[in-house]
């Protein structure tokens, strides 16, 4: 394992929030449109604290999402400003807590906070971990022709170069595999 648990999905949820946008959506849609998406998504990765389910609360937190991008458009250096102001941001108190199964792990805000405010400060702390660890070179975009999909690349080895979104890999073997088979026909 790369990375604790809780940051693992910490992560992963980021992933997602962020490939809800449509530039990085293989389809070209924003797929987080209506409170019924959002509903899916915290229920989906299991955020606690307060929440008012309305249209603001989905403004809040599709507007955290070009944001948390950032962090896969720079290196580990460059993310670190951008991690330090969403802690500021969020005025992080780190707290311990042991909720819903889940043994001990960090909480950073208050869970009165918006939703919005608790994913972006929750996230950056995940990012802390990856960058005390020296894995930033696992934050990466999908190496797909037609796909900026971001992804954490959580393999033993480091080697995962596709998005899980739309099928990258797969799509990608098959074009070059077609591509051998028409230079060898020609």
């Amino acid at each position: 394992m790369v990375f604790i648990r809780d940051t693992e999905l910490v992560l992963r949820a980021a992933v997602e929030l962020v490939n809800t946008l449509p530039h990085t959506e293989v389809s070209g849609v924003d797929t987080l449109t209506r409170p019924a998406d959002l509903e899916a998504f915290v229920t989906a990765h299991g955020y606690t604290g307060s929440r008012t389910r309305d249209e603001d609360e989905l403004a809040r937190v599709r507007g955290i999402r070009s944001r948390l991008l950032e962090l896969w458009r720079v290196d580990r250096d460059g993310a670190v400003p951008l991690v330090n102001a969403m802690l500021a941001d969020g005025r992080t108190l780190p707290q311990l807590v042991r909720h819903d199964g889940m043994d001990w792990h960090i909480h950073a805000s208050d869970p009165d906070e918006p939703l919005a405010m608790r994913i972006l400060v929750e996230t950056a702390l995940a990012f802390v971990d990856v960058i005390r660890a020296d894995e930033y070179a696992r934050v990466r975009v999908c190496d797909a022709d037609d796909c900026e999909g971001v992804y954490v690349d959580f393999s033993k080895n480091g080697s995962k170069r596709y998005c899980d979104a739309g099928n990258c890999g797969n799509r990608m073997n098959v074009i070059a595999y077609r591509r051998r088979k028409a230079e060898t026909t020609a």
